[in-house]
C-alpha cells in the first residue's frame, strides 16, 4: 500500500480532474465560456532545436497593473489567475521557417513543442518570434486568432549566460515567511511589488558583459506556479529587468516524479536542461540564502565542472541560512568556484567587475539605481503607513 500522502494526493487529483470535466462540459453545453486566449511563454532554444510552451485558456480579462489598484482589485486578479479555465484538446499551428506543424493542448490546456526544425534558425538577435495560430478548439473561439511566441536563441558570440532565481533575489517576496509571502503575492501587483535595489542596472550590466553587445542570455528559474506568469513577466518588463525565459512550476495535484518534485527538484531539473542545451556556454548563478539556492548551486557545480563562472547569493539575514551558505561557499573553493554572499547588488556588481564579467564603468549606474530604488521603497512604505 502506498504512502498515505500519495494516496491523498492521487485521490485529490482525481476529484480535481472530475470537477474540471464536469465544469467544462457544463459551460460548453450552455455556451457560457469566456473568450479564448493563447498564452505563449517566453522560452529558449538553439539554431538546431527550439522549445515552445504555452497555454490555451478562457480569457478572464485580468486588468493591467496600476499603482492605483486597490487591494480588492489585486485580490480579484489573483483569484482569476488561480481559477483559470483551461481549454483541452485545442489545436495550434506552429509556423517555422520552411515547416508548418500542429500541436494539441493537454487536459490542463498546456501545449509543448520540443523539436529540431528542418531549417536551422539563424538569428543574430537574442530573440526570435515564432507565429502560432489557433486552428481548432472544443469551444467557440475567434477565427484567425494568432500570437507570437518569443524564443530566446543566444548568438554564437554570447560571452556567458545568467541563471537567476526570482523570489527574494529579483523581487521582494518574503519567501521565508508564509504571511509575508502571501501578502506580497495576493495584495500587490506587478506595479506595486518591489524589486531589490539596483537589480535592474546590475542585470543589464551582466547582459552587456564585456563585449558591449548586450547579448548574454538570462534565464529565470522559480518555484512560483505558471498561474503567476503574466504578473512576473509584467514585473520584469515594468522594472526594465532583462527579459528571459520564465521557468515556473505546475501546481496541479497529480503525483509528480520524486526527482523533480519540490523546490529543489524543479530548479535543479530546469538548470540542468539549460546547461545541457548550451554545452559551450559558461554561466553565472544568482539566488538568495532564504531557501535552497546554495545547495542547488553546489550540486550544479559538482555535476558540471568548469561551467560556472561565479555564484552570487543575497543574504536574507537569517543566521542559520547564512551559516549554511557560508559553509557551502567554503566547500566550493576546492572546485575553484566562488560563491559570494552579498547584502546588496552593488557588492555583487563590484565582484563581477573585478573578475571581468562586466564593465567597471557600470558600477556608478548600479549604485545610482540602488539609491533610486531605495528611495521609492521608502516612499511607498511611508505612504502605506499614512
Amino acid at each position: 500500500m502506498g504512502n498515505w500522502k500519495d494516496i491523498f494526493t492521487r485521490s485529490a487529483a482525481e476529484i480535481e480532474d472530475k470537477w474540471d470535466e464536469l465544469r467544462y462540459a457544463f459551460t460548453k453545453q450552455l455556451g457560457l465560456n469566456d473568450p479564448v486566449q493563447v498564452v505563449p511563454y517566453r522560452t529558449y532554444g538553439t539554431a538546431e532545436r527550439i522549445y515552445i510552451k504555452g497555454r490555451v485558456l478562457e480569457d478572464k480579462k485580468i486588468s493591467a497593473a496600476s499603482d492605483k489598484d486597490t487591494i480588492l482589485n489585486n485580490l480579484l486578479n489573483m483569484y482569476k489567475r488561480f481559477e483559470s479555465d483551461e481549454v483541452p484538446g485545442a489545436t495550434l499551428q506552429v509556423n517555422l521557417p520552411g515547416q508548418v506543424l500542429e500541436i494539441k493542448t493537454d487536459k490542463e490546456g498546456y501545449f509543448v513543442l520540443n523539436i529540431e526544425p528542418v531549417t536551422p534558425i539563424i538569428n543574430e538577435q537574442l530573440w526570435h518570434p515564432i507565429d502560432l495560430q489557433l486552428m481548432d478548439a472544443p469551444i467557440h473561439f475567434e477565427a484567425g486568432l494568432k500570437v507570437s511566441a518569443e524564443v530566446m536563441i543566444p548568438p554564437v558570440d554570447a560571452e556567458y549566460g545568467i541563471i537567476s532565481d526570482i523570489d527574494d533575489t529579483v523581487i521582494k517576496t518574503g519567501a521565508t515567511s508564509l504571511l509575508a509571502m502571501s501578502r506580497a503575492t495576493f495584495l500587490h501587483n506587478a506595479k506595486t511589488r518591489l524589486p531589490f535595489a539596483g537589480v535592474s542596472e546590475f542585470y543589464k550590466a551582466l547582459q552587456l558583459g564585456r563585449n558591449g553587445i548586450r547579448n548574454n542570455p538570462f534565464f529565470y528559474v522559480s518555484s512560483s506556479p505558471w498561474n503567476l506568469y503574466d504578473l512576473l513577466k509584467e514585473f520584469l518588463d515594468l522594472n526594465e529587468i532583462p527579459a528571459g525565459p520564465l521557468l515556473l512550476r505546475d501546481f496541479g495535484l497529480e503525483k509528480k516524479d520524486k526527482e523533480t518534485a519540490g523546490h529543489m527538484g524543479h530548479k535543479l531539473k530546469e538548470i540542468k536542461q539549460i546547461l545541457e542545451a548550451y554545452p559551450n556556454l559558461q554561466f553565472v548563478l544568482i539566488g538568495d540564502s532564504g531557501q535552497e539556492d546554495p545547495v542547488i548551486y553546489r550540486e550544479v557545480v559538482t555535476q558540471y565542472p568548469g561551467r560556472i563562472l561565479a555564484i552570487y547569493i543575497r543574504d536574507v539575514q537569517l543566521p542559520d541560512r547564512a551559516k549554511m551558505a557560508v559553509e557551502i561557499s567554503e566547500s566550493l573553493r576546492s572546485q575553484k568556484v566562488e560563491m559570494i554572499i552579498v547584502e546588496n547588488t552593488v557588492a555583487a556588481a563590484k565582484h563581477a567587475a573585478d573578475n571581468g564579467l562586466l564593465f567597471t564603468q557600470a558600477i556608478p549606474e548600479i549604485e545610482e539605481d540602488k539609491k533610486q530604488d531605495e528611495g521609492e521603497v521608502k516612499g511607498k512604505e511611508e505612504a502605506a503607513i499614512t
